[in-house]
Order: C-alpha cells, then structure tokens, then sequence
C-alpha cells in the first residue's frame, strides 16, 4: 500500500470526522503533536504521563528519557516521588509489556486487558499448564505476593511446593498474566537497583480493578494520543483483537 493511500484510510477508519482527508505529512505532524514531540510541553508530569495513556518501560530507565524529551524542566526526582508515593505504576499492559501509567488509568486498563494477558499465556505456556487449575494458581500466587512482595522467581519456587512437577516458569506465567502484578520501588527508580519485585495492584493501591472491560474507552485514549489511525494500528499498540465493533460505533451516524 501506497503511503498516500495508507493516509487516506488511516484518516477515515478510525479519526471518526468528516473533512479533508489529511496528507502523510499532516498526519505525521498530527501524531507528532499528540505525542507532545514538536516542542517540550509545560505539563506536571502525572498529566503528560495520562496524556500519553502508557510510556513503554520495559527498560526501568526508559520513561525517564521520554519525559525528559517531552516535558519542559523535566527532572528524574519529580517521576521517582510519583513512583514512590503510588501516584504512577510500572506493570504488564498492553502487549503483554511492561508500561508506565498512572495509577488512575492502571486500575481501567488491566482489565480491558486481560484477553491480551490471556493470549500471551496460552501461547507461551499453554502446553505446560494443560490439566493445571489455573485460577487456584492464580489466586494462591496473588495470596502469596500480598502477603510478600517477591520477584517471580521466588514465587515460581513457593508455588511449585504446592504443585509440584509444574514447571516455575510456567507457574510464574501464570500469575503474572492472570494477577494484576506491579514492580514496586526501588526498581523503576532513576539511580537505584535492585530486582523486580512484585505485589498485585489491588494491595499496592488499596483499590479494587474496575469490574467491567470497556474498549471502547482505550480506543478513545488512543486515538487522543496518537491521532488518527487504522484499527490495525490500534489492534498492534493494545494488543487486542475483534474491536471493529466497537470502533464502527465510535463513527458518526
């Protein structure tokens, strides 16, 4: 496909308006802008973090760097309190990979997720957990890093004491994919080690995961973030899959 043509159909499946159709280069100014690219903003760092839906931090340093590039008078202290003070989180989101988001926007978007968590399970260790309950593991491994925060390897160790001959990586898999699990400082703090250690974001927040999935709600973060789009583009960021539903209804009528 032409880039042109890419434009045109990025510009009608998913920005929802009518109006000129806008040109690769306005498109690329478009999401450059969104992405706060252009030029250093002046935000608080919690909003530029919201605005953003989700920075990738698989590395612990990396969204240090994206703030650094998108917001004016960035300082590594500011990211580092709202880490410590819970304000923001580091966990498996969309993908299957770690982000940074805040906690507000966490407690939303890991249940949108959870289809993706389960994909990514199956696929790494479907083989391994046939015949395994996997929600009794799920809930004894959450049980386990409430009441300890731990790495993952540790608590593929204690888990395999009460299943035993299971794999612990795919007992580790398992928790991780079907718990809501967040690395909890220091890792993730700028000029700190230290292991990912983890506790389920119920415990770290004292909240409670809102009940119910709602994609249609990503959808509008995403397209807020990264302007106009396929639902492919979407469907590569998220993870998720069958949103041309949802993505039919956010059309004008």
């Amino acid at each position: 496909m032409d880039t042109e043509k890419k434009a045109r159909n990025q510009r009608h499946e998913a920005d929802g308006n009518t109006g000129k159709v806008l040109s690769v280069r306005e498109l690329n100014h478009a999401l450059l802008a969104r992405q706060m690219l252009l030029n250093r903003v002046q935000l608080p760092v919690l909003e530029a973090i919201e605005n953003l839906v989700g920075i990738q931090a698989q590395s612990p340093n990396a969204p240090y760097f994206s703030l650094w590039t998108r917001v004016e008078g960035f300082s590594h202290e500011e990211l580092s309190g709202l880490l410590r003070d819970r304000q923001v989180v580091r966990m498996a989101l969309m993908r299957s990979t770690l982000h940074l988001v805040t906690a507000h926007d966490a407690l939303r978007l890991r249940t949108v997720l959870q289809s993706v968590m389960d994909r990514s399970l199956r696929g790494s260790f479907g083989k391994h957990i046939k015949g395994i309950d996997v929600e009794a593991l799920a809930a004894a491994g959450k049980a386990l890093v409430d009441k300890e925060p731990m790495t993952l390897n540790e608590l593929g160790k204690r888990l395999g004491e009460y299943w035993p001959g299971l794999d612990h990586e795919a007992a580790m898999g398992v928790v991780r994919n079907k718990v809501p699990l967040v690395q909890i400082p220091p890792r993730g703090i700028w000029g700190e080690g230290g292991q990912a250690v983890h506790t389920s974001i119920e415990a770290w927040l004292g909240q409670q995961l809102s009940s119910s999935p709602d994609s249609e709600w990503l959808i509008r973060r995403y397209l807020s973030a990264f302007g106009p789009a396929t639902v492919k583009d979407i469907q590569v960021w998220s993870g998720l899959t069958r949103i041309h539903d949802q993505i039919q209804m956010l059309r004008p009528s």
